[in-house]
């Protein structure tokens, strides 16, 4: 006979907020479900290591709560009871187990949020959704923030959030004088200069991957199953933070835009997995950033912390409340109307252009590449070629460990394709080689010339760049910080501008060929 339960309470797989105030007490009326499903494995091609990660920082997230007491079903990929979604999964548990109350907690994708609440709309007994308790905002707070401002500038709402939340702050103003230290941020990796090696883990993921493998689930990217070197438990995750302050926020602001051919780690923090299933609260981490520049202010300066913090205080509570303020029709905004698909090799990093493929090779070996990587290099190439934004979209929504889309399609639709029109960023963050070249060695032994703008070995990235601002004039040449592109690009005489448009259309009428 199945044991009746008081309340059914859901949780989701980046949910796993052990300092939840649901845990604070053992309740016996109350009975936990998690649950690995088809519906959430199989909308986007997600990397090997994404899934298997979140499976088993899932599956190990409730082993740790049935120790310690609590009831706790967790349905794996391949139970024969798994319905494969979460309304199907938990109205089969609701009638096992006579349940009078259903509870969850917030979704932080809005597809998921609409699932859940129709679901709890059709239920005959009461429901209630209760915060996840992780972020420093609510979901509307942004958009009350600035619905009397113009704009919606993400250095006014961070200067905002510090103020509030008293981090970084000297009276009314910025800790020594300056809000913002990212212009001492932007250094090149060194030559002879060799980083840590990454701190990494050595978790059995064996059992798991069989069971995503079995299953037929299409993924891409590669694994290895008996090391898998990816923080799965908070105790963990607290290992991978502390090694990360003591190691390399000394170095992790001067460094944080580089990039190198050798090194896929360098001196970020690689936390945002921790971060985005809840393992790690935005709290202790700044917290923990900022004692640690307290406690070693000769080893530590100040734009090591503070340009981390931008990214955790910043970025990622602004994109958030982004997320929340214009979903659902930001996942169809598309400014430019680009059609183009994306070019196979963003799947296998066979390219010529060095760049690409080192962050794409990177990015489906290790489901990671910084903010640089994403931005610069293969979302730059991507608003540069004209891709649809729903195929960037898919992307990189999959071949990230850390890619949810609430934090995922504001980055990528928003900040990097400009799909919206410059809701998120105050122009295209757009380069040619020559950014590429400064900010990494990656156009060292290039098939292409880095120097060129025409020709058949010239760099891609130099032609397309022109011709974006060329094609594009018309949307973006009375924006004030595109003055100086627009005048160089005037200042060309007329048979160069017809030479780069020219290379430009060769490489879009085929860029697999790149």
């Amino acid at each position: 006979m199945k044991k009746k339960y008081k309340r059914l309470k859901l949780l989701l797989g980046d949910q796993l907020n052990l300092q939840h105030s649901w845990f604070t007490t053992i309740d016996p009326d109350t009975l936990y479900v998690m649950m690995e499903v088809r519906s959430e494995t199989d909308y986007v091609w997600h990397h090997i290591q994404k899934v298997c990660a979140f499976f088993l920082a899932m599956e190990q997230f409730a082993e740790e709560r049935i120790e310690e007491g609590h009831d706790f079903i967790y349905l794996k990929l391949d139970d024969s009871e798994n319905k494969q979604s979460f309304p199907l999964n938990c109205a089969a548990l609701i009638q096992r187990h006579s349940i009078e109350e259903f509870q969850y907690q917030m979704p932080d994708e809005y597809r998921l949020d609409i699932e859940l609440k129709a679901f709890c709309e059709k239920l005959q007994i009461p429901s209630q959704s209760f915060d996840t308790e992780h972020f420093y905002t609510t979901r509307e707070e942004l958009g009350v923030f600035f619905q009397d401002k113009k704009g919606l500038l993400m250095e006014t709402f961070y200067r905002e959030m510090r103020r509030k939340h008293n981090v970084l702050v000297n009276g009314d103003g910025p800790e020594q004088g300056r809000w913002n230290f990212d212009e001492e941020n932007r250094k090149k990796l060194p030559k002879n200069h060799n980083p840590d090696q990454p701190y990494l883990f050595n978790n059995d993921m064996r059992k798991i991957h069989e069971r995503v493998k079995q299953a037929g689930i299409k993924t891409i990217g590669t694994i290895d199953p008996q090391n898998f070197y990816w923080p799965v438990t908070r105790t963990q995750s607290l290992e991978l933070l502390n090694h990360f302050l003591e190691n390399c926020l000394p170095l992790f602001g001067t460094f944080q835009d580089a990039m190198h051919s050798d090194e896929w780690s360098l001196y970020h923090s690689r936390l945002s997995f921790s971060m985005n299933t809840k393992m790690l609260s935005p709290k202790e981490v700044i917290s923990g950033a900022i004692q640690a520049w307290i406690s070693n202010p000769t080893s530590i300066a100040i734009n090591q912390v503070e340009g981390f913090i931008r990214q955790i205080l910043g970025w990622r509570e602004y994109m958030r409340g982004i997320y929340w303020l214009k979903m659902p029709d930001f996942e169809s905004m598309n400014y430019f109307g680009y059609e183009r698909k994306l070019p196979d090799w963003y799947w296998t990093g066979q390219t010529k252009m060095r760049c690409l493929k080192y962050s794409i090779t990177q990015s489906l070996n290790h489901a990671y590449a910084h903010h640089i990587q994403r931005l610069m290099i293969t979302g730059n190439f991507a608003l540069l070629a004209g891709i649809n934004p729903a195929e960037v979209d898919f992307w990189y929504l999959g071949i990230y460990i850390d890619a949810i889309q609430w934090v995922e399609i504001t980055n990528t639709r928003g900040m990097s394709q400009y799909a919206d029109g410059g809701m998120t960023g105050s122009k295209p963050y757009t380069a040619s080689a020559n950014y590429i070249h400064k900010m990494s060695n990656y156009c060292e032994g290039c098939y292409y010339d880095r120097k060129e703008k025409t020709g058949p070995k010239s760099c891609p990235f130099n032609s397309l760049y022109w011709d974006f601002h060329d094609r594009h004039r018309d949307e973006l040449e009375k924006n004030p910080r595109l003055s100086l592109v627009y005048r160089a690009w005037d200042k060309m005489d007329n048979d160069m501008r017809e030479e780069i448009l020219l290379r430009a259309d060769d490489c879009l009428k085929d860029l697999n060929a790149l």
